[in-house]
């Protein structure tokens, strides 16, 4: 078993409620422990950082110095959390006055951050701790043949801490192949869905959403399987009736999150995968193998 100290973010209890459930149900099978952080708090997001770059690192570093006493690596799925925390985690590291200012903040509420947490991303835990070697020998239901546009999003990649090349990442594409689905060419795996903007700049960020999916469907996918964050998945699912409303479409494209992928191929149920919680249901896809005998683990998966 392989134990992380685990910070879910704020859009985990609400709009990325069904990633949230995907990921608790596939960690045991898994022989993963995510311990959540006692009383954690909003990451300090970006813009609360346009408005006090101090004060919004001074929140985040609160996070870390929980992280800390733990001893273990940190690990969040949302990729925003994710950019937020490593950047302060190495803000911290580098601007020795910034790092004073947030010391004498932590120790009024009696913390302390020595700089000794390893921030991660989940998916990158799930690529290189579990392994898509890994992860296919416990395969019990393959996805043989499902046609999936893998999309990794742009946080998770951007800025240069991000594990996989930054215009073209490939973890995702290997993670569905162990799983036997069949990733198909998608040219905007890496660019912005928007969802920053969807209360701001709306017309912005319906047209990034538009563009995705569109791509996606002329490239032949059945469905999208993101990354775990919870932004994208909501931008991808949620906004699709608005996007065909204000684009004259009909998308009826099912967004997946990968680790909802991974708790099917495990031979989790529609519930355990939290495939009750997408607003464009996957479940009519997904029926051949839902019904599906589940069969010995690590039998070939290969598309």
């Amino acid at each position: 078993m392989r134990y992380y100290a685990y910070y879910p973010g704020c859009s985990m209890e609400a709009t990325g409620l069904p990633v949230e459930k995907s990921i608790k149900a596939i960690a045991k099978p898994l022989d993963l422990e995510f311990i959540e952080l006692e009383d954690w708090t909003c990451c300090g997001s970006s813009p609360f950082a346009g408005v006090d770059k101090a004060k919004a690192i001074g929140i985040t570093a609160r996070t870390l110095a929980q992280a800390e006493k733990t001893g273990l690596d940190l690990v969040t799925p949302c990729s925003s959390c994710y950019t937020i925390l490593q950047e302060a985690n190495d803000l911290l590291k580098e601007d020795h006055k910034l790092a004073e200012r947030v010391r004498e903040a932590l120790s009024a509420i009696g913390l302390s951050y020595n700089g000794t947490v390893k921030v991660r991303h989940i998916a990158e835990v799930l690529f290189n701790d579990v392994s898509p070697a890994g992860l296919a020998a416990k395969v019990v239901r393959p996805l043989t043949g499902l046609k999936v546009a893998c999309y990794t999003g742009c946080q998770q990649v951007r800025p240069s801490y991000g594990f996989d090349d930054s215009e073209y990442p490939d973890w995702l594409d290997q993670m569905a192949k162990s799983l036997g689905a069949k990733p198909v060419n998608f040219p905007l795996k890496a660019r912005c869905c928007g969802s920053s903007l969807v209360i701001s700049e709306s017309d912005v960020a319906l047209d990034l959403i538009h563009r995705l999916l569109e791509n996606a469907q002329e490239n032949g996918a059945q469905c999208m399987v993101s990354t775990t964050c919870p932004l994208c998945f909501t931008a991808l699912d949620v906004y699709q009736a608005t996007v065909n409303s204000k684009f004259k479409k009909k998308f009826d494209l099912p967004v997946l999150a990968i680790t909802q992928m991974i708790a099917i191929a495990l031979g989790l149920d529609i519930k355990a995968s939290a495939l009750d919680g997408n607003v464009v249901s996957p479940q009519k896809l997904l029926k051949p193998y839902l019904s599906a005998k589940p069969q010995a683990a690590g039998v070939e998966t290969s598309a």
